[in-house]
């Protein structure tokens, strides 16, 4: 099956926290980050997931928001992925950020006025920040 989603970064399960209806599944990617996905607990079982599985984290590119500044306490998104610049496409009202992480790259579809103000350009050192309820697994 083809997907659109362009962010696709393989990785192995190393926890799961089932909940009534959702789960917390901690995934190290293969660069050696973790990541975590919220998903329901009827996904885990219906992808077979247990420690160990391999999984590709998906996460679509607009929701992915960048950050130059360290970003610390008092944020509740958990993935926080370090990262360089290794291009940038902008385009009338939004800009394509690419950003290369341990183990992966990841898109960015965030407006040409926040890649402005940000200063993105090549080789700028970025932290990808995605939301756990927006990043999906797929078994294999």
């Amino acid at each position: 099956m083809s997907l659109s989603i362009r962010n696709q970064i393989p990785g192995t399960v190393t926890a799961i926290t089932p909940g009534e209806a959702m789960a917390t599944v901690k995934v190290r990617l293969d660069g050696g980050q973790e990541l975590t996905a919220a998903i329901t607990v009827e996904a885990v079982a219906d992808l077979g997931l247990a420690e160990g599985s391999a999984v590709r984290a998906l996460i679509k590119s607009t929701e992915v928001s960048l950050a130059t500044e360290p970003v610390g306490a008092g944020l509740s998104i958990r993935n926080r992925l370090p990262g360089k610049v290794t291009g940038i496409a902008m385009g009338g009202a939004m800009a394509s950020v690419k950003v290369t992480v341990e183990g992966g790259e990841l898109t960015a579809a965030i407006t040409k006025d926040a890649a402005t103000d940000l200063g993105l350009e090549a080789g700028s050192s970025v932290t990808a920040l995605v939301k756990s309820t927006e990043v999906s697994l797929a078994a294999g």
